[in-house]
């Protein structure tokens, strides 16, 4: 199983995220909490540029396997390599495929170029999405809480009845409610807790629909050194896709992260990658 196979589940996930993206107008008569304003745009800010590139590990369980890949993060772009499936180490067989995608990333750098393009497409639909938020939800104070070890911001969102979806990509917007928690003091989501609230038809319910009930949570953490990140992702989704019923879950943990220099390139990152620098440093805290 390579890599890329691994990682359908998350183009999945943001080809649904992608339903919830549009340019931010205003919507007649609702007024978004400072905070959660604040908070937006610090978030706008961090997907823009995260300040600092990281080497991480991502476990990904579907119902259909479960793979962990450790990634370092570049200026050209993101870079994996695959160390277990079903939580067992590689094979040698797939080890040495794993190796020869590797050889071959390094000996075709349109390969990276490729790769590179298709991430920074992704982060722009996780840009739309993040300009969105303001305004195709009406948020409700839940007060304050203590929760994972801190001290959060609790919001209800609801669909906002005067936010009108330009196109159908836009749809899911007005049937998803939920929670935002948001960090005051550094303004950071640490958690998006999302639910559909009613079916959702694309192309009058011939093209696809996502069912009523389906949800997704994201965690964020302060991974070191005030930078933030994803380090938890539940999916659960049910649907239709040209008249064939689909299924969307994963479930994504990232851990280990660890601070690399701003300057590694992706060469430098498979290399780093095939030392085993990265489990040793991991081990050892």
């Amino acid at each position: 199983m390579s890599v890329k196979h691994a990682s359908v589940q998350f183009a999945l996930l943001l080809f649904i995220l992608s339903q919830l993206a549009c340019a931010p107008r205003p919507a007649e008569g609702q007024e978004t909490p400072a905070l959660v304003k604040q908070t937006l745009v610090a978030e706008l800010q961090a997907a823009r540029d995260t300040g600092q590139p990281m080497c991480y590990r991502l476990r990904k369980s579907s119902p259909r396997f479960t793979s962990t890949k450790e990634i370092c993060e570049t200026k050209d772009g993101a870079v994996a390599r695959l160390v277990a499936l079903n939580d067992q180490p590689l094979n040698a067989s797939d080890e040495e495929r794993e190796q020869a995608r590797l050889n071959d990333l390094l000996s075709n750098p349109s390969r990276q170029r490729h790769r590179k393009q298709s991430q920074d497409a992704d982060t722009e639909r996780v840009l739309k999405i993040l300009r969105a938020l303001p305004s195709a939800f009406q948020y409700t104070s839940m007060g304050q809480s203590s929760e994972l070890g801190m001290t959060v911001e609790k919001f209800r969102f609801q669909p906002n009845p005067r936010f009108d979806p330009p196109n159908l990509e836009t749809l899911a917007l007005t049937e998803m409610a939920g929670e935002l928690w948001i960090e005051p003091a550094q303004k950071h989501i640490v958690r998006l807790d999302g639910h559909l609230i009613q079916d959702v038809n694309f192309g009058w319910g011939i093209l696809g629909q996502l069912d009523k009930g389906g949800w997704i949570r994201i965690d964020q953490r302060d991974v070191g050194g005030g930078h933030w990140r994803i380090t938890h992702l539940q999916l659960a989704m049910t649907g239709r896709v040209v008249l064939k019923s689909k299924s969307f879950s994963t479930d994504e943990a990232t851990t280990d992260f660890t601070p690399i220099a701003t300057t590694t390139t992706y060469t430098q990152a498979v290399q780093l990658l095939r030392s085993g620098t990265l489990v040793q440093a991991q081990a050892s805290r």
